[in-house]
Formats: C-alpha cells, structure tokens, sequence
C-alpha cells in the first residue's frame, strides 16, 4: 500500500531540524526500498525548510502511522502537524525515474485537498514534467480525498493548474526538491 506523508515544520524549528539531519537520513535510510519519493518543502527564498515530504510502499495504515510518528524529527517537535494519506501511484515510478533528473528547473508539491466525486483521476497529459502524481484517498483505499502531485513547472501557478481548480477545498503548492543524501 502506497501512502504520501507531509510533515509540516512548527516555527522557529530550524535549528532543531538541522541538530537532527543525521537522525532524519539514518532513519529514512531504514525505508529506502520502499521509498517512492522525498524531499523537503521550502521557503520562497528557496533555502529555508518548511515541511518534508514522503511517499512510501508499506504494508498496511498502522506502518504508515508508526513511519510518520516514530520520525526522529516527529518525535524531536520539529512538525507542528502530519497529513498521512493512502495514496496511489499512478506513473508507476519513482522520484529517481523521473526523466528530468535531480536538478534543474522549478520542483513542487501539490496538494488538492477535496471531498465528494474523485476529480484529475487520469494522469495529466503532460506527463514528462511530472515527477509523482496520484490520488489521496482514505485509509481502506476506497474514498478519495484529494490529489497530490510532484511537478516540474516554470512557477507555482502553472503547477496548481495540474488540478481542477473548482473541485477542491483547497490546492496547496510548496516549493519542492528532491531529498536524501546525496551521493
């Protein structure tokens, strides 16, 4: 079962977070065979983190909860707060199969946040730009809350428009980049 974790950075957590790298990477390590993608959200200055983001292949809810709540920087105070969703990946790829690589270009997260009828279930057409995409749904799978997806777009408008504006509650876009230890 494939599940997306945002967790969101409390303010003024920075200095812990940095304490922590080492913790977060060691742990995280622990899940690299089911790693679909990470990476931190960040600041419009580009630098400063403000979330960290994951989408993992676990075998049921209660290894999500325990992957999102046992996280050193979880555990640490470091997030004010952790969206954990099932999820399903409809590219069928990971973060590292993306075929416009590591670097280069504008990266975000985005989250649709919605209720009712399943909308942007079809994978966009232009799939070259996208890194993840796939529908949030309820913990047994069946009903669908929203839709996230990672992008590459020249600026945060043109990676909200990926979804339908009208048929969620809320569309959140978080710079994005690719995360882990570089090798």
């Amino acid at each position: 079962m494939e599940f997306l974790c945002y967790h969101r950075d409390r303010p003024g957590s920075a200095a812990l977070r940095d304490e922590l790298l080492e913790e977060h990477w060691s742990y995280m390590d622990r899940y690299a065979k089911e790693m679909i993608a990470r990476g931190p959200t960040l600041a419009d200055d580009g630098d400063t983190p403000t979330g960290s983001m994951h989408v993992v292949d676990l075998p049921d809810p209660a290894a999500a909860r325990a992957f999102a709540f046992d996280e050193p920087n979880y555990q640490a105070g470091v997030y004010r707060d952790v969206l954990l969703r099932r999820w399903r990946n409809t590219l069928g790829r990971t973060m590292w199969d993306f075929p416009g690589g590591r670097t280069g270009g504008n990266r975000y997260l985005v989250l649709g946040l919605g209720t009712g009828q399943a909308a942007d279930l079809a994978v966009p057409p232009d799939r070259d730009e996208l890194i993840a995409y796939g529908p949030l749904l309820s913990d047994n799978g069946t009903t669908w809350l929203g839709t996230a997806a990672l992008v590459r777009a020249p600026d945060p408008e043109t990676a909200r428009a990926i979804l339908t504006p009208d048929r969620y509650a809320d569309i959140e876009v978080h710079n994005w980049q690719f995360g882990g230890r570089q090798s």
